[in-house]
């Protein structure tokens, strides 16, 4: 540490707890207030994320409850569903992520926003054209290819959002910036729960059996709003401005005349890869899991049942060769790409461990509104699950800009330690059983966790990234988000079948064991961050300019 870190250092000790927070509120309120003076083109971008948020966290809330009662496919049938579209939009992000920066911020959004409006067609028409319904059904497969475009259309979407925020902010107002777009979806998605609410018990008898798909097409109406929205305000114009402006700002800032070109292509020539291996392994991985127990019935594949101490087991061939045709699938996409981030350890372990606390994430869709509507049934809380949710969302609204301003200057891998323990520790709360205090209070625990450490994460990928590759580099920094999507998936619908299953009186539920699982699942990213502690120190500061 040199002589100046030392001196910082002991300025900060002389302060008092109430000087750092008044100092803390102090850069807050005047980043604040430089991100609302920010370009016209950001706000082309915050306005959509806002609607997007209510309709992408609305369709998630009630599409398990749709393709249960609707659509009549079991628990773990409409948990695969909500794999397919979760996991489906990361590995999306992973492969259109480039694409965005080639294309750029407004054709992106304005391309993805007419494929997301395309699919979300589809699916409300699978709910209106009385269509059979069924696993394999037209109803299934109308709703399945609407679900397939949305999921396409996405994953262009949010690469290119952040990708503009980086575009549209400088060097002061970026970790607002980001803060901010992160907050504005999670507004959009508190009100989903009203609007959901609203219309299902509005059109109950016009769209039977519950009127979930008016909500579908309210989404759609909105889906087209935010289409128009981007056109008319995001124009060459108003990008160049915004980019001209940007670009004074950070000369001001940095008291120095750099030269800040609009984008940085790097021109060289790259070697021509040979997609052939993966390509084969991925077609086969498409064809063995269509072959095992989660896709169709056939005679061709071998599934073994077995017993070992009182608890049956299932080995199921074609899954087997479907798991290792996506591990051959990975292995020879990163021998062939010397030079992609998964080649780093220490990035690759950063963003990996995260998957467990991550899983809280996705159980926010998989399994809250199964279990808010099930395990307090006869309650305003079974009433309206739609709004409570989405009680997180509205929560990280308002604490993401205040934690990012009090922790702005805040080591990255402290914040990864903190914010995931906050995170995790609040889910046994949920082992005590159904209560709604317990629920409110570990909602309001998990959220200040997650607004601690989340947005910083999506931060440090944009920033790491190398000009012109911001796209790319948010869509592999989302990789184990899709692991985590698809994982989750696969096992919470047994979950609730086994622990918070339908059509079952609560006390004679037992959600108590579900979430003390979920927790100590959980709360292995923390401890592992804290052990690994030293090795990922090493060199990592340096690195990433921390």
């Amino acid at each position: 540490m040199s002589e100046n870190q030392n001196n910082i250092g002991d300025e900060a000790v002389k302060k008092t707890f109430g000087e750092v927070i008044e100092d803390a509120f102090k850069e807050l309120k005047e980043t604040f207030i430089a991100f609302i003076k920010a370009p016209k083109a950001l706000w082309g971008i915050n306005v959509p994320y806002i609607i997007e948020g209510l309709v992408y966290f609305g369709i998630l809330t009630i599409l398990g409850k749709y393709s249960s009662e609707n659509l009549a496919l079991k628990d773990t049938q409409a948990s695969l569903i909500y794999s397919g579209v979760t996991g489906g939009i990361t590995f999306a992000m992973l492969l259109l992520g480039g694409y965005s920066d080639k294309l750029g911020v407004r054709t992106s959004l304005a391309l993805a926003f007419l494929a997301m409006l395309v699919g979300r067609v589809m699916v409300a028409l699978s709910g209106t054209l009385h269509l059979a319904n069924g696993l394999w059904s037209p109803m299934f497969f109308m709703m399945t290819a609407g679900l397939l475009i949305m999921v396409l259309g996405y994953g262009l979407y949010q690469p290119a959002a952040y990708a503009g925020v980086k575009r549209y902010t400088n060097k002061q107002t970026a970790a607002m910036g980001y803060a901010v777009i992160y907050g504005f979806m999670n507004l959009g998605a508190f009100f989903s729960g009203f609007i959901s609410s609203f219309t299902r018990q509005s059109f109950e008898d016009v769209f039977p059996p519950n009127g979930l798909t008016a909500v579908f097409w309210v989404y759609v109406i909105l889906t087209a709003l935010s289409l128009l929205i981007t056109v008319v305000i995001l124009t060459r114009k108003t990008d160049q401005d915004a980019v001209e402006k940007i670009a004074r700002e950070n000369i001001e800032l940095s008291g120095e005349e750099t030269e800040e070109k609009e984008e940085i292509k790097e021109e060289f020539e790259k070697p021509k890869i040979n997609n052939g291996m993966l390509i084969t392994y991925s077609i086969l991985a498409v064809v063995f899991f269509l072959l095992s127990g989660f896709g169709f019935e056939n005679d061709i594949n071998i599934i073994y049942q077995f017993k070992i101490f009182n608890f049956t087991a299932t080995l199921d061939l074609a899954f087997i060769l479907f798991v290792l045709m996506v591990v051959l699938a990975i292995t020879d996409y990163l021998k062939r790409r010397p030079y992609h981030p998964f080649r780093d350890l220490r990035f690759t372990f950063f963003i990996f461990i995260l998957i467990p606390v991550q899983t809280l994430f996705a159980h926010n869709w998989l399994t809250l509104p199964y279990y808010l509507d099930r395990a307090f049934a006869g309650s305003v809380v079974s009433e309206y699950f739609e709004i409570f949710t989405n009680i997180n969302p509205i929560l990280i609204f308002f604490l993401t800009p205040i934690v990012a301003g009090l922790t702005a200057r805040a080591n990255v891998y402290k914040m990864m330690i903190y914010g995931t323990f906050v995170m995790a520790f609040p889910t046994f709360l949920l082992a005590l059983g159904p209560n709604i205090v317990l629920f409110l209070l570990y909602v309001f625990i998990m959220t200040v966790g997650e607004a601690m450490w989340q947005p910083r994460f999506l931060q440090w990928i944009a920033e790491v990234a190398p000009e012109g590759k911001t796209g790319l580099y948010m869509g592999v920094g989302q990789f184990p988000w899709f692991l985590t999507k698809v994982v989750t998936g696969f096992y919470s619908g047994w979950f609730l079948t086994k622990y918070c299953p339908a059509n079952t009186p609560p006390l004679q539920m037992n959600t108590e064991v579900m979430w003390l699982i979920y927790g100590l699942i959980a709360i292995v990213s923390p401890v592992a961050l804290v052990l690994a502690k030293n090795w990922m120190l090493k060199g990592f500061k340096t690195k990433h300019g921390e």
